[in-house]
């Protein structure tokens, strides 16, 4: 009654190793992700976790990198993780395959494929303007930060929102 308080909550999302030198992985996700953390943990395909903290944000495009230290993880780990591929967002097409890769709803890693429904869209959200690529990849919560790749396999996006409504399937933005 009239008290205000808070509290600290986990909460969980994706991201995808963009680059790596002697001494540090570095992990793209969303600027939501980690906004406000005071503490991040990664966990990598093996199940093994490791302590990362924020590189940097970039808030008005909601993107984050994040660094690992490769000391603080285990050599199977680091034998099994790969840089990904970036890709050319600018060259896609409407009507390519899309594959969208996260943690949908904290489960583990998922994948979803469709297509590129649109690119250059802009989507006003509650406090800004963005332009981004449009698929029909099922985009869930704990897929932000995750992958949005070509039918390659490269990176050709970061999985940031998606449209709900009980008008609208398939509307996810990357």
């Amino acid at each position: 009654f009239g008290q205000t308080g808070t509290r600290e909550s986990e909460s969980a999302g994706s991201g995808i190793i963009v680059s790596q030198d002697d001494d540090y992985l570095y992990i793209a996700t969303n600027n939501h992700v980690v906004e406000g953390a005071t503490t991040l943990t990664v966990q990598f395909i093996d199940d093994s976790t490791a302590s990362a903290e924020v590189k940097g944000t970039a808030a008005s495009s909601d993107l984050a990198v994040v660094q690992v230290a490769k000391s603080s993880m285990q050599q199977d780990t680091l034998s099994q993780v790969k840089v990904a591929t970036l890709g050319d967002s600018d060259s896609l097409q409407v009507g390519e395959g899309a594959i969208a890769i996260g943690n949908a709803l904290g489960y583990g890693q998922s994948v979803t494929t469709g297509v590129i429904s649109a690119v250059n869209r802009e989507v006003s959200l509650t406090d800004k303007t963005m332009t981004l690529i449009q698929t029909d990849a099922a985009i869930n919560p704990g897929n932000s930060g995750g992958a949005l790749l070509n039918s390659k396999g490269e990176l050709i996006g970061i999985n940031t929102v998606k449209y709900s409504s009980e008008d609208v399937e398939g509307m996810g933005y990357a």
